[in-house]
Formats: C-alpha cells, structure tokens, sequence
C-alpha cells in the first residue's frame, strides 16, 4: 500500500471528492495528506480530515501567502494544529521565482512557522523553488524534521537535506522527459524518500496535461521501480518507514 504524502484535494478543484479517493483506493493509495497554503485551505483541510477517515493533513502559510498574513495569523494556526489528524506544519518555504518577490517578508514567516513547529515538535513540510541555500541555511537553526516537498534540487543539495535529516518528496515531475531527478536517486539512498502527487498539479506521464490526483502515484512508482531496479513492494516498504518516521500515522 502507497500513501500520497501531498495533495490539495480541494472543492475549488475536484467536484466529487469521494469518486477522487476511490480512483486511489483502487489504485493502492490508502491514505491522502492533505496540505493546506492559505487560511481558506487551511479551514478546509480541517473540515475534510474529520469527514473522510483516508484524509490527514498539514496546515501552514505558502510563501507566496504570507503577503496576506499577520503574526496572529501564526497564533491561531497553533490553535488548529490540536487535532490529531493534522500531521504537521505545511506548506511553508521560500519561493524566489517571481520577480516581485519579498524575500524579508517570505523569511519573517518561514522563520516563525518553523519556530513554531519546534515548539510544538512537529515536523514540517517544505516548498522550495529558486531558494535551495536560503531554505538550507534557515532550517539548520531549528531542532526539526520533515519533507522537502516535490524536491528537484542538486545532488549536493539532496544530500545536504539528508544530512539534516529531512525526507525528500518526489513526485510526477521525475516521470517528465527532461527531468534529471532519477540520476540524483542513482546517487542517494532510496531510502530517503516519500512519494507525492501534489495533485491537482504536477501529473506524470502518461497523463501530464490532465488533472492530477493521488491514483497517479502508481505512475511515479512504476517508473522509480524500473529505473531503479526495485519491486513495487520494497519501494512500499522504503516509503512507509519513511512516512512514520516523519508523521505520527
């Protein structure tokens, strides 16, 4: 059994929510954890734990919404993290690819979202995009675990996260022509990684294109395991360690 570890299963996005997790279910997935960005998904993360039993979830600011925050945003996300489905803190991190990016604001509430996630010993869930040694060099000040979301970094920056004892997520963007993540796996133990769909983007091959959802992770373990030289059930095995040693499930 396979467990999507990041997906935005959101009404906005999928009309009929219990047909997405049949698809997955009938696909081998048995748990989704859901990954809350903003205080609309956040809410929702919430009500869609409570309400189907193959939901988790993770709940924080995205970068790219912490424009639109304030310290008491921080506070009360402290209050929605005692529910013992939400897993941890997520998605949070430092995206640079925009040109109007505010680097200070973004690092202000990466800052504190870690720091809270400290206190409360819980882990964390990392979006990173053009920011690879920033995000390195903010987590090494915290006593923390957890993911590197859809990782698509450097070797050195893999074993880097590694050594930090951070989990690397891959997902359906290592199916894509010209992705060059498969020979970083050739390099670091397939031990340290999870699988993700980050659904409803990134889909894989052969469906790249279309709407993603958590049933593609087959894909993405199809392909691992032929490149890599596994069976599907060892892949398992690695993946799920990997997932309680970071989530409490």
């Amino acid at each position: 059994m396979f467990t999507d570890t990041h997906a935005h299963i959101f009404h906005c996005d999928y009309e009929n929510i219990e047909q997405i997790i049949q698809n997955a279910k009938e696909n081998n997935i048995n748990r989704i954890i859901l990954s809350g960005y903003n205080k609309k998904t956040n809410k929702e993360v919430l009500q869609l734990v409570n309400e189907f039993d193959e939901f988790y979830g993770v709940i924080g600011y995205h970068p790219t919404e912490t424009y639109d925050i304030t310290e008491k945003d921080i506070l009360d996300l402290q209050e929605m993290l005692d529910n013992p489905k939400i897993l941890g803190i997520g998605e949070i991190g430092l995206d640079y690819h925009y040109e109007n990016t505010n680097k200070e604001i973004q690092k202000k509430y990466f800052n504190l979202q870690l720091s809270l996630a400290e206190k409360l010993n819980l882990p964390v869930v990392i979006h990173s995009r053009d920011a690879g040694m920033d995000v390195l060099d903010i987590i090494k000040k915290y006593n923390i675990k957890g993911v590197i979301h859809s990782f698509s970094g450097s070797l050195e920056l893999a074993n880097e996260y590694i050594k930090k004892g951070f989990i690397l997520g891959i997902s359906g963007v290592i199916t894509f022509k010209n992705c060059k993540l498969i020979n970083i796996l050739d390099e670091i133990d397939i031990k340290n990684i999870i699988l993700e769909t980050d659904s409803p983007y990134l889909t894989p091959v052969p469906y790249r294109g279309q709407r993603n959802e958590p049933a593609y992770i087959m894909n993405i373990v199809k392909f691992i395991c032929e490149n890599q030289k596994i069976d599907v059930d060892q892949l398992s095995k690695f993946t799920n360690a990997n997932i309680k040693s970071v989530f409490d499930i």
